[in-house]
């Protein structure tokens, strides 16, 4: 399984980006896709997920109603719809896939991994 992240760069607080992750080399519907980050010095942390069929969504507290995870099955590529962004969100952004429906946010349970795209956020 392959996973390649894209659509990061530069933002003014308050603006919007939309990450893309698409996926190959695997049959999904029984996939989890999530987006994680991490910034200097911190740890990868969770931010949202999504199960490939059925669509239920998890997300982290903090960018509950500013971001909106969502999915192209004909096009096996998850998205991640960031809006109103604000500096804290600067970081390092990858996406994970795992086997199985459950929308873990823990980032050890995730089998694959894509290169991350680096966010930033200007204040």
């Amino acid at each position: 399984v392959q996973l390649q992240a894209s659509g990061g760069g530069l933002v003014q607080a308050g603006g919007s980006l939309r990450l893309s992750c698409a996926a190959s080399g695997g049959t999904f519907s029984t996939y989890t896709l999530g987006w994680f980050r991490q910034a200097p010095g911190k740890e990868r942390e969770f931010v949202a997920a999504t199960s490939w069929i059925g669509g239920t969504t998890a997300y982290k507290d903090s960018v509950k109603g500013r971001f909106t995870i969502t999915r192209d099955n004909a096009k096996n590529t998850v998205y991640l719809q960031m809006n109103s962004l604000k500096p804290e969100d600067t970081a390092v952004y990858y996406c994970a896939g795992r086997r199985g429906l459950d929308l873990f946010k823990n980032p050890t349970w995730y089998d694959y991994w894509g290169q991350g795209t680096q966010v930033t956020v200007s204040s």
